[in-house]
């Protein structure tokens, strides 16, 4: 293709300018979330000789549906985009292993080639978008990332080109711990189970950014593990995000998409869907009857004792693990709220060892109970104020104190790209 686009895998878009120049968030193969996931369908061998082609990868977030160690080991020669994270971590983390990072300033354009000129926005979930400029047409690519104020800048952008694309993340939901059990340990419903109809939220979509055409895009995984595959039910089908869209407000194009601006021609790709084999944890280093050792009890205290933000909410939480219940005390004022997190030893103190404790969560093997009063009783329970303490400010941030998330939010406040607006647990901090 001369200039165009495809997409393809979970979250990977290929920018074409006289031949491949640019590939994002490339996980080519093997698991994620320590097995747990894998892809949803193959990623055909034309596609991954555009990504080998490629002179530069842009990886959003640290997330291993989008940061794939295993993909990128193979790709050292490449230029590796990233949005200007406030810590960070992923830029200081690859360059330290030999890859030639270049971080984006927030809001500003940077020309790859003659045709494509790319623009980051970093938000503070430490997730990101891109938008490319590509022969004088939009695509932006929001993967995962929600509106948390670059959405002005998207839709002035918008306003300058007559053809725009949006490829985000759309789905019932199971990208995220949705492995609730209430205290009788009878699972708690989550809400994809209601599979309402995608099309009239991926309309809001384009009308809230003004953009003209959506392509689905990053929600193409399932579940392989014997003990998350009960998952699978609630996975988003690639035919459900046409049901109840209106074809009159906007253009949906196929999930997997080739379009060429040259010819002006699109279709689908047509992957082969991939094994549906399941595989036991233990092949991924999980055993279940594992215990934790004294050692990784005072590790597990130390690592979530950081957390100041949560001493004014939370009493305890603990952690059943091999049969055997630990708690770590957070904040005695606060003994009537706690959570109980059931999951195995290898995963969780991996997790502890690495600062990937949404890894955890996400794998959806890790059963978690809410004890108390919440904000409800399942995933929507852990935000604002639980989940991106740890592991989008904490772990990924480096702001663990109430000082360190001042400065924080103040960072990304003062660059004019992120609101606050709807987000009580940040506001505490400006």
């Amino acid at each position: 293709m001369d200039l165009g686009f495809e997409t393809i895998g979970n979250a990977t878009v290929i920018a074409y300018d006289g031949g491949p120049v640019l590939a994002t968030d490339p996980w080519l193969d093997g698991p994620a979330y320590f097995g747990s996931w894998t892809l949803s369908h193959e990623i055909p061998e034309a596609q991954r000789a555009a990504i080998d082609q490629c002179r530069y990868l842009w990886i959003s977030h640290g997330h291993p549906d989008h940061l794939c160690h295993a993909t990128l080991a193979r790709m050292k020669g490449k230029q590796v985009l990233l949005a200007d994270h406030v810590g960070g971590r992923i830029a200081r983390e690859l360059a330290a292993e030999g890859f030639d990072v270049r971080v984006l300033p927030d809001g500003e354009w940077t020309e790859l080639s003659p045709r494509l000129r790319v623009l980051a926005m970093a938000d503070y979930y430490q997730d990101a978008s891109l938008l490319m400029d590509l022969g004088g047409r939009l695509v932006a690519d929001t993967n995962d990332a929600g509106d948390r104020g670059g959405g002005d800048l998207l839709r002035r952008a918008a306003r300058s080109f007559d053809r725009s694309y949006l490829l985000a993340l759309t789905g019932h939901g199971d990208a995220d711990l949705i492995n609730f059990f209430d205290e009788h340990g009878a699972r708690v419903v989550p809400p994809a189970a209601s599979k309402e109809p995608l099309g009239p939220g991926i309309n809001g979509l384009l009308d809230h950014f003004g953009l003209k055409s959506f392509v689905p895009f990053s929600s193409m995984h399932r579940y392989q593990r014997t003990d998350s595959a009960w998952a699978n039910e609630y996975l988003t089908g690639l035919d459900e995000h046409a049901r109840g869209f209106d074809a009159t407000r906007g253009e949906l194009l196929p999930p997997f998409a080739h379009v060429d601006f040259t010819r002006d021609e699109v279709y689908g790709l047509d992957p082969r869907p991939a094994s549906e084999d399941l595989f036991p944890p233990e092949d991924f280093g999980d055993d279940w009857s594992e215990p934790l050792e004294a050692a990784d009890v005072e590790r597990l205290r130390a690592y979530l004792g950081r957390v100041e933000h949560w001493r004014g909410f939370l009493g305890w939480i603990d952690f059943k693990v091999g049969g055997r219940v630990h708690r770590v005390e957070i904040s005695p004022d606060h003994a009537e709220r706690g959570l109980t997190l059931e999951v195995p030893r290898h995963s969780l103190m991996t997790a502890v060892e690495w600062r990937i404790f949404d890894d955890v969560l996400i794998s959806n093997f890790a059963r978690c109970t809410l004890h108390g009063a919440w904000h409800g009783r399942g995933t929507g329970a852990m935000y604002p104020d639980f989940n991106p303490f740890l592991t989008k400010f904490g772990d990924n941030g480096g702001a663990w104190s109430a000082a360190e998330l001042r400065r924080y939010f103040r960072t990304y406040l003062d660059r004019g790209f992120t609101r606050l607006e709807g987000d009580a647990a940040a506001q505490r901090y400006v």
